[in-house]
């Protein structure tokens, strides 16, 4: 593979990261309800995830999953539910959670493995990457499966890398949101709108 190819992929990845969407949003309402390393951590489970998605499509796994109608709808209302069973736990919090400075590890392994199971219940991100490796597979460069893989990679680092910076940014506007005593009460309400939020833009959107 050329270097100009895997620029353009990771210019194309970049972009496509940005975009507003589950992913992002998920880790922008961990970090600024909590703290950075929520974020981070939130963002880990979510890039595993993404392993499973590219493993996916380098098999030809998400190809079946797109011909089977059934079994898309379905993995995709698990999702949505999932995010909207954790909207309503987030809803039932009160206020709990919500110091930085009290974080226990337990509550990180719960993030982590949140942001694994919401990436994996979204069978859309199999699809996007069945999508969009191919584009950038030169034929006559060696094995497609390894260069759909390197790909694969290629955007699951830079994934982590933006949604770490998003973290660290979302912390700031918490921080400075906490500053007022009525949104520090309501926050666990903010977060679980925007949850809901997710979990709705997952369940209403076109295959």
């Amino acid at each position: 593979m050329d270097f100009t190819s895997l620029l353009s992929f990771l210019g194309v990845a970049v972009l496509l990261t940005l975009m507003p969407g589950p992913d992002i949003l998920f880790v922008l309402a961990q970090s600024m309800s909590q703290n950075r390393q929520a974020g981070i951590v939130t963002a880990l489970g979510l890039c595993t995830g993404l392993l499973v998605h590219i493993t996916a499509a380098v098999v030809g796994i998400s190809a079946l999953i797109y011909q089977s109608a059934l079994a898309f709808t379905v993995v995709k209302y698990a999702g949505a539910a999932y995010l909207l069973y954790l909207a309503w736990k987030a809803f039932q919090e009160k206020g709990e959670g919500l110091s930085i400075n009290k974080q226990t590890t337990l509550a990180y392994g719960a993030l982590y493995k949140k942001g694994i199971i919401m990436n994996v219940l979204n069978p859309k991100v199999s699809l996007f990457f069945l999508a969009l490796l191919p584009q950038f597979v030169n034929s006559g460069a060696g094995s497609a499966p390894w260069q759909m893989l390197l790909l694969g990679v290629v955007f699951l680092i830079q994934a982590f890398i933006i949604f770490s910076l998003v973290s660290w940014f979302a912390e700031k506007v918490g921080q400075l949101l906490m500053r007022s005593s009525f949104i520090k009460n309501q926050m666990h309400r903010i977060k679980g709108g925007l949850l809901a939020l997710i979990g709705l833009q997952v369940a209403f959107s076109k295959n």
